[in-house]
C-alpha cells in the first residue's frame, strides 16, 4: 500500500515536472510585453508576443472575441507566436463592451501603425479574430488593404450595416474561415451562404467546417481547448499564414 502512495506521488511529480518544462520551454522562445495602441483619442492595453529569436516576421492583429481578452487568448497569443510570427491582441472593448465598428476598425488600423513601427516586423500581416473578432475579421479585411491575409473564427459574415457579405466586391486579401457545425449564436447556414457570395465573386477563400462543434470551440475563457478539432484548427491557421505570408 505504501510503495503503491510513493509511485503514484512520484508518477505525479514527473508528470508536473513535464508540464513546467512543456511551459519554460514556450516561453524561452516568446517575449511578451504590454503596449499600449493610441486611437481615437484613447490609450488601449494590447498583449504582444514575438518570438525570441533574432530576426523579422510577419505581424498579426487578434480581435478576441466579446467575451474581452480572457487568459485562453493570451495562451493562444503566445503559442502563435512561437510560430514564428508577432502577434497584437488588443483589448478593443476597453472603453465599452460593444464599441461600433468604425472605433473597432480605427483601432485594427492603428494596430498596424504599432506593428510597422517594430522592428522585428517585416511588411507581411495577417489579421485574425475570434466570434465577434472573428466579424471584425470578415468586415475588415476587404476594407484595410495592408492585410495580405485573413483568418476567421466562427464570424458572423451576415450581421450588421454593412455586413462583410456586403464587401465582397472589395475583397482582394485571401480569406480562410473556421465554423463549427452546431453553432448556434452564428448559424453554419449564414456562412455557407457567405462562402457562396465569395465565390460568385470569384474571391480566394478557403473554409472548414468542423462538424458536432459549437460557437468558441478554440478558446475556452481561462484555457484554449486541446480537443481533436481544436488542435487541428490551430494547425490550418498556421498553415494558411504560413503559405501566404511566409512565400
Amino acid at each position: 500500500m505504501f510503495n503503491r502512495k510513493i509511485i503514484a506521488l512520484l508518477s505525479s511529480l514527473v508528470f508536473l515536472m513535464a508540464i513546467g518544462l512543456s511551459n519554460a520551454q514556450t516561453d524561452e522562445a516568446v517575449v511578451v510585453e504590454t503596449v499600449m495602441v493610441e486611437s481615437g483619442g484613447q490609450s488601449y492595453p494590447a498583449y504582444l508576443a514575438s518570438p525570441e529569436a533574432e530576426g523579422t516576421y510577419p505581424g498579426i492583429v487578434l480581435l478576441h472575441s466579446f467575451r474581452g481578452l480572457q487568459d485562453g487568448y493570451k495562451t493562444f497569443t503566445r503559442e502563435f507566436a512561437a510560430e514564428g510570427y508577432v502577434v497584437l491582441s488588443v483589448e478593443w472593448q476597453t472603453f465599452g463592451d460593444q464599441p461600433t465598428d468604425d472605433v473597432v476598425e480605427q483601432l485594427t488600423r492603428d494596430s498596424i501603425v504599432v506593428l510597422e513601427a517594430r522592428s522585428d516586423v517585416n511588411d507581411q500581416l495577417g489579421l485574425t479574430g475570434f466570434c465577434a473578432g472573428g466579424r471584425h475579421t470578415m468586415l475588415f479585411l476587404p476594407q484595410i488593404k495592408e492585410f495580405d491575409a485573413g483568418f476567421a473564427w466562427y464570424g458572423f459574415p451576415i450581421r450588421g450595416e454593412p455586413g462583410a457579405i456586403d464587401l465582397v466586391d472589395d475583397l482582394d486579401a485571401p480569406l480562410y474561415i473556421v465554423h463549427g457545425s452546431k453553432d448556434r449564436p452564428s448559424p453554419i447556414a449564414d456562412i455557407y451562404q457567405y462562402a457562396q457570395a465569395l465565390d460568385a465573386a470569384d474571391k480566394y477563400f478557403e473554409l472548414k467546417v468542423y462538424q458536432g462543434e459549437p460557437h468558441g470551440f478554440m478558446v475556452n475563457g481561462a484555457e484554449v481547448n486541446r480537443n481533436e478539432a481544436a488542435t487541428d484548427a490551430f494547425s490550418e491557421m498556421i498553415s494558411f499564414f504560413d503559405r501566404q505570408l511566409k512565400n
